[in-house]
């Protein structure tokens, strides 16, 4: 490990969300549960500094995210960490702009059009109004029709329960699919293991006839913004995606003027389903390349 770095922990999180609230632009690869949930699959570590923590990645091969802090107070051209030259990945679209205001000649940009977020609106989400969500409205009218469902927020007492939803989706999958979803599987695990040892976490399960059939789990971003990280349902429950969607904003979301539901990664098949639910913006991200200093 670098000197300096150290693994993300769960002891240092109010310290990094303190730095996360003065930063500019947030992004759902920075949200505290994102980091940890994945720091074992990309290996993650980050360094502390007065004002800024800088996270690396080692896996599957070293590169660095974007620092978190606020960007505006530093003279970037003279930041002795960028003198040698360095790359990152997953840098918000403001970060970019600033950067290459510093250094124009030594900076280069390239957008990652596959880690743009997906914010929508989440009244728009929940009242599903208007030709635009017939679809989803349908679907989830269905799901009412049919199921005598009973919605709950997520608590510390449901994990194990939604550890063993979990557990099974995954046994469902197709096995081609093995090595993304076991990355995902793994991220989850991690997150809700330590569910009463993180408070910003949010979340709603859905049952039918005592059994957990779906669940969801977000985290607030912004005091205007969620983050929904992990959303399943059960197989053979028509509908049962709009249901825990729209429960769930309805529920925890009034006090949220957007909801964040994180990247496509370049899939085909995500990127059509989440624009389907008609995204009421995008926050952008590049991969940025630093020369060294002259």
């Amino acid at each position: 490990m670098r000197d300096g770095f150290e693994e993300i922990s769960l002891a240092r999180r109010e310290d990094y969300l303190d730095r996360l609230a003065r930063c500019p632009q947030k992004v759902s690869d920075y949200s505290f549960g994102n980091l940890w949930g994945w720091a074992e699959e990309y290996g993650l570590s980050w360094r502390f500094g007065e004002s800024h923590v800088w996270i690396l990645q080692t896996k599957p091969y070293e590169v660095f995210w974007a620092p978190v802090g606020p960007w505006a107070d530093v003279d970037w051209s003279a930041c002795p960490c960028l003198s040698e030259g360095l790359d990152f990945i997953r840098v918000p679209e403001k970060l970019c702009q600033i950067l290459s205001a510093a250094m124009p000649d030594r900076v280069t940009t390239e957008e990652a059009r596959d880690h743009y977020d997906y914010v929508y609106s989440v009244p728009e989400l929940v009242d599903l109004r208007g030709n635009r969500f017939h679809k989803k409205k349908n679907l989830l009218s269905q799901f009412l029709r049919a199921y005598d469902f009973e919605y709950k927020a997520l608590t510390p007492d449901c994990v194990e329960d939604t550890l063993e939803l979990q557990r099974q989706w995954f046994s469902w999958r197709d096995p081609e699919d093995s090595g993304a979803l076991l990355a995902e599987n793994t991220a989850i695990v991690r997150v809700l293991q330590n569910w009463d040892r993180m408070p910003g976490l949010l979340g709603g399960a859905i049952r039918v006839d005592g059994e957990m059939i779906a669940y969801t789990v977000a985290e607030a971003l912004t005091p205007e913004m969620l983050v929904i990280h992990f959303e399943k349902g059960r197989p053979g429950f028509k509908g049962v995606y709009q249901a825990i969607n729209q429960m769930f904003l309805a529920d925890s979301g009034a006090g949220y003027a957007l909801v964040n539901r994180e990247q496509d990664l370049g899939d085909e098949g995500l990127r059509k389903a989440k624009l389907s639910y008609n995204p009421v913006d995008f926050l952008k991200k590049c991969t940025v390349s630093v020369a060294p200093a002259a």
